[in-house]
């Protein structure tokens, strides 16, 4: 295994452990969920700071979501389009307010590839999955991702939420079509 390879093993094995027990994981825990010797870990990194700080780098990454968004099928009808469309999104907010959480961040680390490229192109993204029924829409397909986008952050986050989740096709539905009854 190169060094490289052993580094983001432990990168993959660190996260869900972070998310988990915060800092006060153990180099023991770690090693035992990469299934290697615990000296393998300061081969690959200089500390234990230095592979959290990796894992939450890791963790706040935007390409793995940029990935997951250009994997939603632009093929299916616009409903069931937008729920993968917020099943993403919440996957991805579920993960970043877990690890915050659990180190107790505050707000995003400055030092992360979280960057406003990243941001703009899963807006591209997610624009382009709406533009093919905006005839549909009362606003612009880029109001309606923002607005997904917001919906979604604050339905998700566990304390704006108030632990009372929204689901994505809670979200959907809302957007699309407001919480008031039809009448005739």
């Amino acid at each position: 295994m190169t060094v490289d390879d052993r580094r983001k093993a432990l990168i993959d094995a660190t996260l869900p452990l972070l998310r988990e027990h915060g800092r006060t994981v153990t180099t023991k825990q770690i090693a035992e969920a990469a299934g290697v010797a615990e000296g393998t870990i300061f081969r690959a990194f200089e500390s234990k700071d230095d592979l959290i700080l990796a894992a939450v780098e890791a963790g706040m990454d935007m390409q793995p979501f940029l990935d997951d968004l250009a994997g939603v099928d632009s093929s299916l009808e616009f409903r069931p389009r937008l729920i993968e469309l917020v099943t993403r999104l919440q996957a991805r907010f579920t993960g970043i307010f877990a690890l915050m959480s659990a180190l107790g961040i505050t707000g995003p680390p400055r030092a992360q590839k979280h960057t406003e490229a990243g941001r703009r192109r899963a807006e591209e993204i997610m624009i382009a999955l709406v533009e093919p029924d905006a005839e549909l829409l009362m606003c612009t397909p880029a109001d309606l991702v923002h607005m997904l986008r917001l919906f979604t952050f604050s339905g998700t986050h566990p304390h704006l939420s108030e632990g009372r989740r929204l689901t994505p096709e809670q979200i959907v539905d809302t957007l699309l079509d407001g919480v008031r009854r039809k009448t005739d």
